[in-house]
């Protein structure tokens, strides 16, 4: 059932060419994005790359050097933040600390001017909707952090936002209140329905809570995609060891096309790469697609010896020192790994069908 408090109309947002330049630093490199009516996108990449700055941009906190930042088709890029309608939350609670939840959650109202049954009347829906009516008369330091974070969110969709604007909102709190409350984020969002950008530096919240995930890199977006498709499909080298964990192995290039790695072909995911018949390089695979076999088991594989294995819940990780001197890692389930123990000589493959390479 759909919540019963009401936003604009989703809008549509996109971000053409923006550059934006700190002195000799490359904030933003002729960015481009578009997210649909509605979309919740997260801007994902390591610290510096340039995500919160394109939030930004749309929140008018900061102008670009060039491009555009462009709602329901109307350029908004010269308008200051209190003409743009966009809903904020941060890292920083920044609540009123005088005000009670109900009163933060009805300031943006009272700025503008609401009268106070209309205040009143939408406060209470949006607690309902972050289910923190039962704390509407507390104060900032009666709550715990997560609930001052919903209070938060609250206060950013009573103004009824054309966007919402996430700034790595969970990163202060402890790990199992982030995740109870990025699943709140997303069950509010789609429930009112509005357009969101989520700035993260954690993949498994950007994983778990978009539609689609931007990984940035040095200003640059290097992927846009589906959560699934960011993981299993990599666009570049950086997409595929900075989202998850990738075994960097050496590997040879059999032709165009084609490399060999852990004694198995593989096909290349980037070809475009342009590497000669013969050449070393470095293919990356993913830790579920490495297999164990007999050392003396017939077929593709290279030869080497577990180092170590850890224990993490429902999987194990395999370490295993190859012969040519690289080392290799396994996921696999801990109910299958008794058998796995350091020291043993082993034959290592893989069950990908593709690789990205590096040179």
């Amino acid at each position: 059932m759909r919540s019963s408090v009401n936003t604009h109309a989703s809008s549509d947002v996109e971000l053409k060419a923006l550059r934006r330049t700190f002195g000799d630093v490359v904030a933003l490199d002729s960015f481009n994005l578009h997210i649909e009516p509605g979309e919740l996108i997260s801007l994902l990449g390591p610290s510096g790359c340039g995500k919160t700055t394109a939030l930004r941009m749309v929140a008018g906190l900061d102008q670009p050097d060039s491009g555009a930042v462009i709602v329901n088709g109307v350029n908004i890029t010269g308008l200051p933040p209190s003409k743009r309608d966009m809903g904020m939350v941060f890292q920083a609670y920044s609540l009123f600390p005088n005000m009670t939840a109900r009163e933060n959650v009805a300031y943006g109202l009272q700025v503008r001017k609401h009268g106070k049954g209309a205040r009143d009347k939408k406060a209470q829906e949006l607690l309902e909707l972050v289910d923190l009516v039962a704390q509407a008369d507390r104060y900032p330091n009666q709550m715990s952090g997560g609930q001052q974070q919903r209070i938060a969110l609250a206060r950013a969709l009573a103004i009824e936002p054309k966007v919402l604007l996430l700034d790595e909102p969970l990163s202060a709190l402890d790990a199992k209140v982030r995740t109870q409350l990025r699943d709140e984020i997303r069950r509010v969002q789609q429930e009112v329905g509005i357009t969101t950008i989520f700035v993260t530096h954690d993949q498994e919240e950007a994983m778990a809570i978009s539609d689609r995930v931007g990984v940035m890199n040095k200003g640059n977006l290097e992927q846009l995609d589906a959560p699934d498709v960011v993981y299993s499909d990599p666009a570049t080298p950086f997409v595929a060891s900075f989202v998850g964990a990738m075994n960097r192995l050496s590997a040879r290039v059999i032709d165009g096309q084609v490399v060999e790695v852990l004694g198995t072909p593989l096909a290349i995911s980037n070809p475009a790469h342009g590497q000669s018949v013969g050449t070393q390089v470095k293919a990356l695979v993913r830790p579920e697609h490495v297999i164990f076999s007999d050392a003396d088991a017939l077929g593709h594989g290279a030869i080497g010896t577990i180092f170590d294995r850890s224990f993490r819940g429902a999987m194990s990780r395999i370490v295993v020192d190859l012969e040519n001197g690289d080392s290799v890692s396994a996921d696999l389930a801990s109910n299958q790994v008794h058998d796995l123990t350091p020291g043993r000589r082993i034959k290592v493959g893989t069950s990908a069908s593709k690789a990205l390479i590096e040179a």
